[in-house]
């Protein structure tokens, strides 16, 4: 059983006597300098010289610098720029330039657990990974809530890490609802099965196939999309705020029959074998090497036409 903490059981004492670094001032990196800075923690940014980061953080009032002088200037220091940069920025910037003793974070295990980033010897590595969108974690705060985070312990040199990362996980709000023990590989290895079986690529395929099985059986395509996509929320919510089984509790008796009786026609044995394949692509690497090899695409495939003209009417037709 996993080590679980909330706000009880958090003490930030041991963080608002140092200052935090936060390297990375993009929707993540401004969410949490904001909580940090919102719980009473001194704050400073690092970014790149003439960076819109640093001209966004001095405009939210913090001291900004260039990388490695916010890195000197530091006792605790979190790396929150995309993982294909934590090699260069590393070396470059932190390593040469961190207080010994102090605190390295990350908010993945991504970098640490597919390369070798080039750690500096003498420090505490952490993680504290909040599991949702920069914007999200920064909403919930302001309005008294939080996400849950997972925390892990790589290195401990200083025999305190762990309390370090679990004081800046209740500084950012996470223990409002929940902090678990992890690792860097289970973050890593978790997040990205559930981003490409599931969150990012298994919902919206299969949103995307009901939408146009209807309309290709000649249905109209705002009955579809409402069907398909729209509703999906409503679902979605029950199943978060309640659970599975209660979500099928509160659903009409056909729509549960229907459910738990074609359900596996669609997400049967053959999507759990391609699952399997997912997972073991990931733990062996070999979405690291492809993902390091390949130029990211600088946007998304296009949505199927038809589906992105019903979303727009009915968004327009459904404004308050």
């Amino acid at each position: 059983m996993k080590r679980t903490w909330r706000d009880g059981d958090i003490d930030l004492a041991c963080l608002r006597s140092r200052t935090v670094a936060i390297i990375g001032y993009a929707i993540q990196g401004r969410a949490q300098a904001l909580n940090l800075r919102d719980s009473g923690i001194r704050v400073i940014v690092g970014g790149r010289e003439g960076g819109r980061g640093i001209t966004a953080a001095r405009n939210d009032g913090f001291e900004a610098f260039v990388t490695s002088q916010a890195v000197a200037r530091a006792d605790v220091v979190f790396l929150l720029t995309p993982d294909d940069t934590h090699v260069e920025v590393l070396s470059r910037d932190i390593n040469p330039a961190i207080r010994r003793p102090a605190v390295l974070g990350f908010a993945c295990g991504f970098s640490i657990t597919f390369s070798d980033v080039g750690l500096p010897d003498g420090v505490d590595v952490v993680m504290v990974a909040p599991k949702g969108p920069g914007r999200v974690l920064r909403e919930r705060f302001v309005a008294g809530g939080g996400l849950p985070a997972l925390v892990a312990v790589e290195r401990d040199a200083s025999g305190a890490a762990l309390d370090v990362a679990l004081a800046y996980a209740g500084a950012i709000g996470c223990g409002r609802l929940g902090v678990i023990e992890s690792t860097f590989a289970e973050e890593a290895e978790t997040d990205l099965f559930g981003e490409q079986a599931v969150l990012c690529g298994g919902i919206p395929r299969l949103m995307e196939a009901g939408f146009e099985t209807l309309v290709e059986a000649g249905y109209s395509p705002e009955a579809a999309y409402i069907e398909c996509i729209w509703e999906a929320k409503a679902i979605v919510d029950l199943v978060f705020e309640r659970g599975i089984d209660a979500m099928y509790a509160e659903i009409s008796p056909t729509a549960r029959y229907g459910g738990l009786t074609r359900g596996t026609r669609v997400i049967g044995p053959e999507a759990k074998h391609g699952m399997r394949g997912i997972l073991a692509g990931i733990k062996s690497g070999e979405f690291a090497e492809e993902l390091s090899a390949t130029p990211l695409p600088k946007a998304a495939p296009e949505t199927p036409r038809k589906l992105k003209e019903t979303w727009a009417r009915l968004k327009e037709l459904f404004k308050p």
